[in-house]
């Protein structure tokens, strides 16, 4: 218990920690102040079983015990303030942490860890530190501290009674401590399941349209039934263990208020003792204990602190990229790949590719699904590094480069674009924070979607769902058009921005892509004709190689895949539905 509170207050930081640590020694004054009623009525007790109680006597009594109350009461507030603030402020702080830290860890992260346990640590275990941690570190500090305070006190009256009710708060104690220990299996295999079951939860909203469409929620329910099964099992379990163990400290802490009683009764009829002090015995009997019994209902929860502890830890600690270069301004935008390699894992995704991007100069890349397109403008900006060769930018290793200074270079466009639960005004504001609403006007009309903006509820002030939900394809497409002006990134990457887009939508979303790229450096994933004919080079991309090169007019004149892909999507886009004649 002790090296989980420990663990807990190294994590937060240091101002949180002060707090926690103040909180503390004021429950010193707490527990002080609660024992400050037992010499108060201490004094009543010897009054009135040595002739009777007096006025002043009585006033006296009263006064310290309404004393101890109120002090305690500003105590207990002030106690309660400083370790909510603390609990509070170090997951807020903690979250932020994690977020910036996120950024910059390679994206493999995400695949390798799954987006589960990612929003897992960010909700979950975060709620859990805010609202189970902070409590427990109050419950259990006061619990401990009150029932030492008290037992220190009992010493003044006898000390065989005051050593057994100590060998007990020291048996409870332990007794808690290895019932801790004996239910910390379970609670790690509770959280892993507990991940695990918000990664399916997550997968299965995310393919609702597709289940009901198929209709399989049988099956599909089945994936999420077993994590939350699994997890039931073991939280269960875990709850015994638990029920069970404090099912026998409590009997514990009973049997040793009775033995107090009765080893007071005794000293008193061997004359050992006298009757105020074994009337302050058996009062005190029914006090010690109450404030460890709240310290072993919260024990339990410390091994849940520790794995989220470990969790946030885990998330904190995991691997970044090298992102402490140097501020480099570019003298150009010419984008060089020299021999680079590239796995996921153990599977080797791209293989010795090499080429140069002039600055300003459109780029096209075409080839089969799965061959390395996307990958390799992902390497370019820096999503991951690479295993060997080199990705320059003006000339300068990108490695070079501090992260940000790197990736303000470069604007995306897409093709499953993802807006913010949000303003419409605040999702085009991401690509620039700060900017005014005219600037926002702006890049909006450039992007073809102030029409339609303003035919939305409140205008820009509509709250769209999370993910752009409320809005179609090509609607989404132009507002993340629009947030890449606002960036005003020399460097334009499309990934499939036109892939989705409905026909009424293209010519307008073509139209915003113009402008977007106008005297830009432009790199394209794309599968339309019109998307990449009009291209400066255009790289054929198949397992990870780079096959053909060239621009539209050479490609077509070589027999290879560019030839072919052209020729298949001109009859795709020939076909027609007629009727017999």
């Amino acid at each position: 218990m002790y090296r989980t509170l420990k663990k807990f207050f190294d994590f937060c930081a240091e101002k949180e920690r002060k707090q926690f640590y103040f909180s503390i020694f004021l429950g010193v004054f707490n527990a002080f102040f609660i024992a400050m009623r037992i010499p108060a009525v201490y004094v009543v007790v010897k009054a009135l079983l040595e002739g009777g109680l007096s006025p002043e006597t009585a006033y006296i009594s009263a006064g310290i015990i309404a004393a101890s109350v109120i002090l305690q009461t500003i105590v207990s507030m002030k106690t309660t303030m400083l370790q909510t603030r603390g609990g509070y402020n170090t997951t807020a702080f903690k979250r932020l942490s994690i977020a910036e830290h996120l950024r910059y860890v390679p994206m493999g992260y995400f695949n390798s860890e799954g987006l589960g346990k990612v929003t897992s640590i960010a909700t979950n275990t975060m709620e859990n530190l805010s609202g189970i941690a902070t409590r427990c570190v109050m419950v259990i500090t006061k619990g401990i501290i009150t029932t030492f305070v008290i037992v220190a006190f009992m010493f003044f009256f006898n000390v065989w009674i005051a050593l057994a009710a100590l060998v007990t708060m020291v048996i409870y104690l332990v007794g808690t401590e290895l019932m801790i220990r004996a239910e910390s299996k379970d609670t790690d295999t509770a959280v892993r399941a507990q991940d695990k079951m918000v990664s399916r939860i997550l997968e299965y909203v995310r393919g609702i349209a597709e289940i009901r469409n198929y209709g399989l929620f049988g099956k599909s329910i089945t994936n999420v039934d077993e994590p939350i099964d699994e997890f039931t099992r073991y939280s269960t379990r875990m709850e015994t263990v638990y029920e069970i163990a404090m099912f026998f400290l409590s009997i514990l802490n009973k049997l040793a208020g009775v033995v107090m009683i009765l080893m007071s009764i005794s000293f008193y009829l061997n004359g050992s003792m006298s009757l105020v002090y074994a009337v302050m015995m058996i009062i005190c009997s029914f006090m010690i204990f109450e404030s460890l019994d709240q310290t072993g209902a919260f024990s339990g929860l410390t091994r849940t602190i520790e794995n989220c502890v470990d969790k946030a830890e885990e998330a904190l600690s995991s691997p970044t990229m090298d992102i402490d270069g140097k501020d480099i301004e570019p003298d150009n935008m010419t984008l060089t790949v020299k021999n680079v390699d590239f796995s996921y894992d153990k599977r080797k995704i791209i293989d010795d590719v090499s080429f140069e991007i002039p600055e300003k100069t459109t780029a096209a890349f075409v080839g089969p699904s799965g061959g390395g397109k996307t990958t390799i403008t992902q390497l370019l900006a820096r999503f991951w590094d690479v295993d060997s060769g080199q990705v320059l930018l003006g000339g300068t290793d990108i490695t070079e480069y501090s992260y940000d200074s790197l990736i303000k270079n470069f604007a995306f466009v897409f093709q499953n674009v993802y807006l913010f639960s949000d303003t419409v005004e605040n999702n085009i504001r991401f690509g620039k924070p700060g900017a005014s609403r005219e600037e926002v006007i702006k890049a909006a009309k450039a992007a073809c979607c102030h029409d339609f903006i303003m035919q939305l509820p409140d205008g820009y002030d509509t709250v769209i769902g999370e993910g752009g939900a409320s809005l179609s394809g090509g609607e989404r497409q132009r507002i993340s058009i629009a947030r890449a002006i606002m960036k005003d990134a020399p460097i334009i990457i499309l990934d499939e921005a036109t892939a989705n887009v409905d026909p009424e939508n293209e010519n307008l979303l073509m139209k915003a892509v113009d402008t977007l790229t106008k005297e830009k450096t432009v790199i394209m994933i794309a599968h339309r004709l019109k998307t990449v004919e009009n291209a400066d080079q255009i790289f054929v991309i198949d397992r990870g190689k780079i096959v053909q090169h060239g621009r539209h007019s050479e490609l077509m004149n070589e027999d290879g895949i560019y030839r072919r892909f052209i020729g298949e999507r001109q009859q795709a886009s020939g076909w027609r539905i007629g009727s017999r004649s």
